[in-house]
């Protein structure tokens, strides 16, 4: 297995995560807060999805789906195209109000362009320093594996939700 190969089978571990925390959902699920400040499944997918959009089109010199596919005017959120999510308050995780269709299809888009991405490296490229504000510096491989780290926690707590809500009757 090639280091491009296992990247993106672990890629593809979080779109199967994010597929069953949304399968059959409806917005009151995807909704759902365990408590007041809670995040939602759909802030959680949204979150993990432009993440990994973001930082998947920096590395790979593209534009983000969220833009070039019309997926920020599809979702019609009330912040720029450019938000992923950091620094959201209570009050903007509850503004993502949208069905599984448009969070899952939307993930799915991410997904493809980042398998196209993926596909293209090779183990050198994974050296390839890409951010010097840090120390050490944060390669294309550390990169990839802070991306997957975070979604694969955010899918994680988007199955969790589910599970709360589910057991809640939502």
């Amino acid at each position: 297995m090639t280091p491009s190969e296992l990247l993106i089978e672990e890629f593809s571990r979080i779109q199967g995560t994010v597929h069953r925390a949304l399968k059959d959902a409806s917005v009151a699920t995807l909704t759902f807060r365990a408590d007041a400040d809670a995040n939602t499944i759909a802030w959680l997918t949204w979150h993990l999805s432009r993440v990994q959009d973001d930082h998947l089109a920096d590395l790979a010199g593209t534009g983000q789906v969220y833009a070039d596919q019309d997926w920020a005017d599809r979702f019609a959120l009330p912040f720029g195209p450019t938000a992923t999510g950091y620094g959201h308050t209570s009050a903007d995780v509850a503004a993502v109000q949208a069905d599984a269709d448009l969070l899952g299809g939307y993930y799915d888009a991410v997904h493809t362009a980042t398998v196209a991405y993926l596909a293209t490296l090779t183990e050198a490229d994974l050296d390839r320093v890409v951010d010097e504000s840090w120390t050490p510096a944060v390669t294309v491989g550390v990169r990839l594996a802070s991306v997957l780290s975070d979604d694969l926690q955010h899918a994680g707590q988007a199955a969790f939700v589910r599970g709360l809500a589910d057991r809640a009757g939502v």
